[in-house]
């Protein structure tokens, strides 16, 4: 009689263990997975912006350049920094302009791959947040 008892509180503890587990991993599965990261609304995207004023600059050959962007941080107060870096920034740009000519500007394919250069290189700058894109704004090659 006494081991019956035994098996009967053992099953009962076990089924009890188990079915707190599976509603643990329930709540968790449900409540507490990865959530998905929401786009920035317009009005968060452009707080977290600035403008780079416009830039003359010679390129690698003799031909120069006049191009101007916007660069999307991921916060505000990345935004700010890169605000009191734009000498940093201006400098960046035309270091990278003067090693271009105009053939590595023409098309789609070079500006996406001037904005991703500049990215890349004032990210490396940045010590609050990061640089999310850079955009042309303007450009003129002659």
């Amino acid at each position: 009689m006494k081991n019956n008892k035994v098996l009967v509180i053992m099953l009962v503890l076990i089924l009890t263990i188990a079915l707190v587990g599976a509603g643990a991993f329930i709540y968790i599965w449900k409540f507490s997975g990865d959530k998905e990261e929401k786009e920035p609304t317009i009005d968060e995207v452009v707080e977290a912006s600035i403008d780079i004023p416009e830039i003359t600059t010679n390129l690698a050959t003799d031909n120069f350049m006049r191009i101007s962007f916007k660069v999307q941080t991921d916060s505000k107060k990345a935004a700010e920094e890169l605000e009191k870096r734009i000498f940093q920034v201006q400098n960046i740009i035309i270091q990278e302009l003067s090693e271009k000519t105009p053939k590595d500007m023409q098309g789609k394919e070079g500006q996406v791959k001037l904005e991703n250069d500049l990215k890349d290189k004032i990210n490396e700058l940045m010590q609050e947040g990061k640089v999310v894109q850079v955009y042309i704004t303007n450009s003129l090659l002659q």
